[in-house]
């Protein structure tokens, strides 16, 4: 079935423009196969005209087989005085073997005459030459009207003969871009609306960012007729970056009725979206609509109870249709509901008027007043409520550590070393390790200790940590929470620790961790066991 709104992923080429992301050749192979099996209909590759990587690209992708996209490769208008079958740029984009063509041309006339400085009929000859040469080459033409809705409050007639003469040449959609993202959405829409009385040629939107609406500014386009929506994932683009598919793909599916994917893809949003995210080595944002791990998350008690009883009230789509899931903060704001669904989450169930309900939320209460949290350490509210229940084990028991920290010579290296004493199975062990500072080398030390009685200690890793001063009020004696984030190669999870001293702090937080992964390896232990 054809889908209502076509989608234009733009991540390898705009999406590149953005501070901080850069891909391989490899790498936007990768992510153009994901996007082909997510379904969107067009990947624009990149600018074989300007860059190596770009072309080789275009040269690898077309040894794949995608099962839907079309790939895009993208491109400006000729220059002045020179046909466009005799530019080298325009003739890049045919090198590049793809089944559709995009080409931007100027529609903003201060840009026309301030930027190129050409004569604005020259400009119009260059959109009309470069569009019917693409399309006599055989190639589906998008023409990008750039800065089109600057260019239509300023002089709109010149920015609608500038549509005309990519129209008059056979462009198969007209997009019309918001390149400085400081339109605001209804004027997209009216402008849009306007446009789509004007031209038979089906239109486009692509949106910028820059004050906060690209997103609005395209479902406003769709809704006033636009059949083509372009973005990037996760939002990367220049500046404030690009209007982001990860919120406009379920808004229009699901609050729009436009089919876009389907709704199996659909429920792949948010492993597309990291999918990406780490591929551009960046942290993805928890903040984001849909996608964002604090998506549907909920913290305050009354909100809370609430959603226990109906996520309805709070929640306005169901996380599981865009792959997300519901996630149950636990604080000092938190009530009864909190804790129980909380510990529902780790296989405990919990009724709402029994002793240790209460006492867990005192408990987290009281340590919310020193400074706790456990947003972010969810594996030490696991912990908390199994001391609640006295269904911990201890695992070992610390009788002691010391750290020293020392510089050698006024150039020298500064070297940090950790001794610890701990009893395990009734054995006292007694190590001594060096680290890269005196946390890790506390780690370090805790880990050779353990790995004798607990090998399976060797899987764990520290992949973050974190700290923050409580109080600036009492200077260096204020209390700092650490918060620690380990891996054993298979999942994550979050520790917390709260003390004046941050060694303890640390220490406190390495425990916690330390001993979730122990009762993780205890009860897949129990399970195989049961399974026999």
């Amino acid at each position: 079935m054809k889908p209502d709104v076509l989608i234009y992923d733009t991540t390898l080429r705009d999406g590149t423009q953005a501070e901080g992301v850069s891909f391989s050749v490899a790498d936007k192979v990768r992510i153009a196969c994901r996007l082909d099996e997510f379904g969107v209909d067009y990947i624009e590759g990149g600018w074989p005209g300007s860059n190596p990587k770009d072309m080789a690209f275009f040269e690898e992708i077309r040894r794949c087989r995608l099962a839907r996209a079309k790939t895009v490769a993208f491109g400006s208008t000729r220059r002045a005085g020179i046909k466009a079958a005799e530019e080298s740029n325009v003739l890049d984009l045919l090198r590049a073997e793809t089944p559709s063509v995009a080409v931007f041309g100027k529609s903003w006339l201060l840009h026309v005459t301030d930027v190129l400085r050409v004569d604005p009929e020259e400009n119009l000859e260059m959109v009309g030459d470069t569009v019917s040469f693409l399309k006599q080459e055989g190639r589906e033409v998008i023409f990008d009207a750039e800065h089109f809705f600057d260019g239509y409050e300023d002089d709109p007639e010149y920015a609608v003969r500038v549509l005309e003469a990519a129209a008059e040449a056979g462009a198969d959609f007209l997009a019309l871009c918001d390149t400085n993202g400081g339109t605001l959405h209804f004027r997209i829409a009216e402008i849009t609306e306007a446009m789509g009385t004007k031209f038979s040629v089906p239109l486009g939107i692509h949106c910028h960012n820059d004050s906060g609406l690209a997103v609005a500014g395209s479902l406003s386009a769709v809704r006033a007729g636009a059949r083509m929506v372009q973005g990037t994932m996760n939002g990367y683009g220049e500046r404030c970056g690009n209007a982001n598919l990860c919120s406009i793909i379920p808004s229009l599916q699901l609050k729009m009725g436009c089919e876009c994917v389907s709704p199996d893809q659909l429920s792949q949003l948010v492993d597309v979206a990291r999918f990406v995210d780490t591929l551009a080595n960046l942290r993805p944002s928890h903040r984001d609509p849909y996608v964002g791990e604090s998506a549907f998350a909920h913290k305050g008690g009354m909100h809370v109870d609430a959603v226990r009883k109906n996520p309805r009230t709070f929640e306005h789509i169901l996380p599981e249709k865009v792959g997300n899931h519901r996630r149950i903060l636990v604080s000092e704001l938190s009530g009864k509901s909190n804790v129980i669904l909380k510990a529902f989450e780790f296989g405990v169930d919990l009724e709402k008027d029994t002793p240790e309900t209460r006492q867990i939320l005192e408990e987290v209460k009281r340590l919310g007043s020193e400074g706790y949290e456990f947003e972010g350490a969810e594996a030490s509210f696991k912990i908390l409520v199994q001391k609640a229940l006295k269904q911990h084990r201890d695992f070992f028991r610390l009788e002691g550590f010391r750290v020293s920290v020392e510089k050698r010579g006024s150039g020298g290296e500064v070297v940090s070393v950790a001794t610890i004493k701990v009893k395990v199975k009734n054995e006292i062990e007694h190590t001594v390790a060096e680290g890269e500072g005196p946390v890790d080398a506390l780690n370090n030390a805790l880990r050779k200790a353990l790995r004798p009685f607990y090998p399976s200690i060797r899987e764990l890793k520290l992949e973050d940590y974190k700290v923050r001063v409580l109080s600036s009020e009492q200077g260096t004696a204020s209390p700092v929470r650490v918060l620690v984030e380990s891996s054993d190669g298979r999942d994550i999870w979050g520790t917390v620790g709260v003390s004046e001293n941050i060694i303890e702090a640390s220490w406190r937080a390495l425990v916690d961790s330390v001993d979730y992964k122990l009762l993780r390896d205890l009860a897949g232990d129990k399970e195989s066991g049961e399974k026999k």
